[in-house]
């Protein structure tokens, strides 16, 4: 899959996967930022990333970053639609520092992981009764 990308920075480097098999490619700062303890922060990748129509860019957390930085992506995963592709509509990465001491990113840290993704379009068909036979409800499965 070929996606277009403009670097509003051109000294950025495109964004890359780690290894040969990776699922989701690196996101990186754009510039040096410092977050404050228990302080959400949108760190800025000086890049802007056109989805194909029927996905999806989903950001996610690196696996080091929380052990490592005391970062989490802030929204669970940040979803980038395919509208969101215009001249400004820069990819930012909502992070949470959930430590109790500053925490100072580097331009160049890379701080989360994409993937593109599909994501279909549904309708809806409203019906009266679902299926016969319930699981029992939320946590049914587990103790």
């Amino acid at each position: 899959m070929r996606l277009k990308i403009r670097r509003l920075d051109p000294t950025l480097p495109l964004p890359a996967y780690g290894t040969d098999e990776a699922a989701g490619f690196d996101l990186a700062s754009a510039h040096d930022v410092t977050i404050g303890p228990g302080r959400i922060a949108l760190i800025r990748t000086g890049l802007v990333i056109e989805v194909p129509t029927g996905h999806f860019l989903g950001i996610f957390a690196r696996s080091s970053t929380p052990l490592k930085r005391g970062l989490l992506v802030a929204n669970g995963v940040g979803i980038i639609d395919p509208d969101y592709s215009g001249p400004e509509d820069e990819i930012m990465i909502q992070v949470l520092n959930f430590t109790s001491a500053e925490v100072h990113i580097a331009r160049g840290d890379r701080l989360a992981q994409a993937i593109v993704l599909p994501a279909p379009r549904v309708t809806w068909e409203e019906v009266a009764d679902i299926r016969d036979v319930t699981r029992g409800g939320f946590g049914a499965t587990g103790n």
